[in-house]
């Protein structure tokens, strides 16, 4: 978002800005009335208006891609436009930027409008860009190679189980799915798209990258399954052409150059070519139900095969699990089978309307898919027995005796009862190429094998670029923003498609496929439970923002359905299931410490929000106790950047564990003070969280100072998270700086004693306040930007070029830079070095030293704690605390058992106790308090009674002679107390002493300013502290 001022005239390109003077239409309304309208506001409700009707342009986000974000009049522009006399005099109008803030394209995804089929882009519907992709990679060669072996060794009453229990896994992710891609317009990225506008970018950025890459190691896979199906062929008919594993390496190679080619090509051919590959696997899948009612002939009788019949179907019914294969090994055999349904997801961005597709695709093909696995599975049980030894020989007489494991072969006129002494090689359970025999033309399951082979292939290497490129896009991994880069006019991730292609020749040429492959697997099982996690996630985080158009989802089920998937990744395999959660983790880690700037509104943020809200609640319902007290800093520190010094010692007092708040108060006419501090707000949190400085930035606009401390006071906080302790810095300029900020700045002082707050000053000798550095920094930046701006309209295309036209006008800014505001003189440079330096000082390792305690008032406590608290801090750790304390000299020594004591039950440790016995002598000298105070003494003494009365009511303010006289001892302890400071405690890192209380109408405000400027007056960075006389310190457990 940038600011953009024309010189007080508003430019807001919603509606027609020059109301003084607009132009005049004509218009006819259906009555048959003829009247003048504003063109901004031919208005359905016919009249002159600077409101808008509903529009959908409104809600387009910043940056988005359509171009056509409209922006609605602001509030203010109704509030404040007729009581001006119809000119609209507020300056500032938000427009989009073009970039995002590191220079790169902002292309918001989520507000894109479809791309116009003028433009030639191809946009699939849910049938040909879901349904069929999800089919063609959910049947895989599992339906033709090892799907009998699953229900030999399971049988078909466990085998259903196993059929049921991976369709309810993918069935209820399926759902979760649908939930989340018709809550908002889905674009591009598939699983990680959903993942991290869900979860958020950790999440996302985790799972995207890795399930990038075992899409485009499950290329390799599929290819190698389809190579190997070759070289098979080609051993056969004895026409190798080196050896069997290099064959497959050749044929590997050869297979996914192809793929890639058809990928290149463009999305167009990719379809059409899964449209060829659906059809032969149609086929193929006909061909066995037709098989199954060709009569068996001897020899396929001779391999198991009998046609239809109820014994055999009966018999194959219980498990017979061999070779130690239990129920949950052939269910992790079969489980990756079922995988595939993201296909359609994962290229989101090429579907016409993806929240429909996906939702309406995914799911059909899961029933489809699952009905043909049990289809073609009971098929098979009710045709073939478990053990056939394919030797037309074992022919019997039907009828003999029968008993055994064979016994239904031989109530059928076949003797296989060899196969219970030695393995045979046909059955269920034996033979592989099953459905090749039971099929009516043998060649079709070969083809329907390549075909399920290179259609999973296919949709993989589609899939991995995709994903990745939507990854990119997002920034997340900086260093892979090179293949956010599309190609033509379907946006191709031509870079991704190459990368995606060297992965997988690498794992066909040296990958170990058979360890690879589990973990593939887990890697697509951690994207679904983390889907599944997503949906619960959200309907639990009950934001009004989740409000999916697809109703039949519940968030128990997602949950079930995500523990599902985390149980089934070790059920396949444990340590590829660890080792994805390890990645997964380390990934997330990494995401999270990068803090990516991006902000997609995910269900994190809306539980985190439930349970701080949660929290402050709880907490409400709990009385304080002394044990838990910790200091809640409110710090006057007006903008978070221009009293660093106040800021570092708040934030060291508060740090990760207690509120710190940073606060302003703008001063003057409201509509001025209101603008400026709405534009300075998100600004400074910013800066804050930039800073890694743990505070929150709050402002206020009043017509005084005072007013608004006061507000901030009594307002600031939820709950038992509310500041304590006042912090602010000393008014050094208070005897130049008017009657008026005196009395503001001593009233708050009063205020916060008032509202029982612990109150903390902090004086510095220089590099407190650097206001005037920074004014000076903005206001440079806003000189450069402005010229930025006026070279950008001069730039051809609107200054949307790239290259060397960035280059001359970043080199632009620093001449600007120079010209306009140009550099300080030498000397003011050298001073602002010094005051930055200074102000810096809190926030670097403190040297070897000490934090001096004059612990001389017992005000509970605070005065103690906040040094300890700084002591623990990593900064302060090479700081000792001294403690000193007035005493009277004839009982100094027990005075300093008693603090020793004490200490030992607050268990807090210092170096040196010091009791101060001569605190009660004269001052040597009061000729500096004199000199201070003489412009503000009333010198009443003098006058006669009346006079002096009357010099009273007209200069109430002023310090009267029977005040001095009347204060005179606590005056001169001030004085003396700055005399023993400069004697012990000059050289200390930080000196903290005990403020000194003013009665309220009692001292006047200047005196009291004159006692806290003595008394800190000459003497290392100084705080001083006034608790709110209740404990804040307890020795009981």
């Amino acid at each position: 978002m940038e600011f953009k001022s024309n010189g007080g005239e508003h430019v807001n390109s919603a509606y027609d800005s020059t109301l003084d003077e607009p132009p005049i239409y004509e218009t006819t309304f259906s009555n048959g009335e003829h009247r003048t309208v504003r063109p901004s506001v031919v208005s359905a409700f016919g009249h002159d208006t600077l409101d808008r009707v509903p529009n959908i342009d409104f809600y387009r986000n910043a940056g988005s891609v359509s171009g056509h974000r409209a922006v609605r009049p602001s509030l203010q522009e109704l509030h404040d436009v007729f009581q001006k006399n119809g000119a609209i005099s507020v300056p500032d109008t938000v427009e989009d930027d073009v970039e995002g803030s590191d220079g790169t394209p902002s292309d918001d995804l989520e507000s894109a409008v479809p791309i116009d089929s003028k433009k030639g882009a191809v946009k699939f519907g849910w049938i040909r860009g879901v349904l069929v992709r999800c089919m063609l990679n959910i049947w895989g060669v599992m339906l033709f190679i090892r799907l009998s072996w699953v229900f030999g060794q399971a049988g078909w009453g466990l085998g259903i189980v196993v059929i049921a229990l991976s369709c309810v896994v993918t069935t209820i992710t399926g759902l979760s799915m649908s939930a989340i891609c018709t809550n908002g317009v889905v674009r591009g990225g598939g699983a990680y798209y959903l993942i991290s506008r869900s979860l958020g970018p950790e999440f996302g950025g985790s799972i995207g990258l890795i399930f990038a890459f075992a899409n485009a190691v499950a290329v390799a896979m599929y290819v190698v399954g389809f190579a190997e199906t070759v070289v098979e062929l080609l051993k056969d008919h004895s026409a190798l052409m080196v050896d069997e594993i290099n064959d497959i390496r050749i044929i590997g190679c050869i297979t996914v150059v192809l793929l890639l080619g058809i990928s290149v090509a463009g999305m167009e051919w990719e379809a059409k070519a899964q449209i060829v590959l659906l059809i032969i696997l149609l086929v193929a899948i006909v061909n066995v139900f037709v098989g199954t009612f060709i009569p068996a002939t001897e020899d396929k009788k001779s391999k198991g095969f009998f046609n239809y019949n109820s014994k055999i179907f009966l018999e194959n019914f219980m498990p017979d699990f061999r070779e130690k294969e239990t129920f949950f090994s052939v269910f992790a055999i079969f489980f990756p089978a079922a995988t595939g349904i993201l296909a359609g997801a994962n290229i989101s961005g090429d579907l016409r309307d993806p929240q429909a597709a996906i939702p309406k695709g995914t799911l059909l093909a899961i029933v489809i898919t699952g009905i043909t696995y049990l289809a073609v599975a009971l098929c098979v049980s009710a045709t073939v027995v478990r053990d056939a030894t394919g030797n037309i020989t074992n022919a019997i007489v039907p009828g003999g005796f029968c008993n055994g494991s064979t016994a239904v072969a031989c109530e059928l006129g076949y003797d296989f009862s060899s196969c219970e002494v030695e393995k045979c090689k046909f059955g269920l359970m034996n033979n592989f190429q099953v459905m090749t025999m039971v099929s009516g033309f043998g060649p079709l399951i070969i083809a329907g094998t390549f075909s399920a082979t290179l259609s999973s292939a296919l949709a993989s290497l589609v899939s991995a670029p995709k994903v990745f490129q939507a990854l990119c896009k997002d920034n997340i991994y900086k260093a892979l923003y090179f293949f956010a880069k599309g190609h033509g006019k379907n946006n191709e991730p031509i870079r991704g498609y190459i990368l995606t292609f060297i992965i997988s020749v690498a794992f066909i040429l040296i990958g170990n496929l058979n360890t690879i492959a589990p973990i593939i697997s887990n890697f697509f099982l951690a994207s679904y439970a983390l889907i599944n996690f997503s949906c619960f996630h959200a309907s639990y985080a009950k934001s009004p923002g989740w409000r999916p158009a697809y109703k039949y989802y519940n968030m128990w089920l997602s949950l079930v359905g995500a523990v599902l998937c985390c149980a089934v990744m070790f059920v396949i395999n444990w340590w590829a299931a660890l080792l994805t959660y390890g990645i997964e983790i380390l990934l997330y880690i990494y995401v999270t410490v990068k803090k990516p700037d991006v902000n997609w509104g995910s269900s994190t943020q809306a539980v985190t929000f439930v349970s701080a809200v949660s929290n402050a609640l709880s907490l409400s319902g709990v009385d304080d106790h002394v044990k838990n007290f910790r200091p809640q800093i409110l710090a006057l520190t007006g903008s978070a950047r221009t009293r660093p010094a106040l800021l570092d010692l708040a934030h060291s007092f508060s740090k990760n564990y207690g509120l710190c708040l940073t606060c302003e108060v703008f001063v003057g006419p409201r509509s001025e003070a209101l603008q400026e501090m709405n534009a300075g707000m998100e600004k400074n949190q910013q800066w804050l969280r930039k800073t890694k400085r743990k505070a929150f930035y709050a402002a206020v606009a009043c017509d005084s100072f005072r007013e608004g401390t006061e507000s901030l006071l009594q307002a600031s906080g939820l709950g038992r998270m509310r500041p304590n302790t006042l912090m602010m810095g000393f008014k050094r300029n208070w005897r130049t700086a008017g009657t008026e900020s005196v009395q503001n700045y001593v009233g708050i002082l009063h205020d916060a004693f008032d509202f029982e707050y612990g109150t903390v000053i902090l004086r510095m000798n220089q590099g407190l306040d650097v206001s005037h550095i920074v004014e000076a920094e903005e206001e440079m930046l806003k000189a450069a930007k402005e010229q930025q701006a006026l070279e950008k309209e001069m730039m051809p295309n609107g200054g949307k070029s790239r290259g060397l036209f960035r280059k001359s006008r970043k080199s632009s800014q620093q001449v600007l830079t120079t010209r306009v505001c140009g550099p300080p003189p030498p000397q003011v440079a050298k001073m602002n070095e010094r005051l930055l330096e200074a102000s810096s000082q809190f926030k670097k390792k403190q040297p070897k030293g000490t934090i001096d305690v004059w612990w001389l008032f017992d005000d509970g406590g605070l005065t103690l704690l906040l040094p300890y608290i700084l002591t623990t801090r990593k900064k302060w750790k090479d700081s000792n605390l001294r403690i000193f304390i007035a005493g009277q000299p004839e009982r100094s020594e027990l005075d300093k058992q008693e603090m020793k004591s004490l200490l030992q039950k607050f268990r807090i440790n210092c170096t040196d106790i010091t009791v101060i016995d001569d605190i009660h002598l004269r001052p040597s000298s009061d000729r500096n308090l004199e000199d201070m105070i003489e412009p503000f003494r009333l010198h009443e003494g003098s006058k006669d009674t009346a006079q002096a009365e009357a010099m009273q009511k007209e200069q109430p303010w002023k310090i009267t002679d029977k005040e001095l006289s009347e204060f005179e001892e606590k005056t001169n302890l001030q004085l003396r107390l700055n005399e023993v400071l400069q004697q012990n405690s000059k050289s200390a890192n930080l000196i903290i002493v005990s403020m000194p209380i003013a009665r309220k109408e009692s001292i006047s405000d200047f005196l009291y300013m004159a006692w806290l400027d003595v008394l800190t007056k000459d003497l290392p960075p100084t705080l001083l502290i006034r608790g709110n006389h209740k404990s804040v310190l307890t020795f009981y457990s």
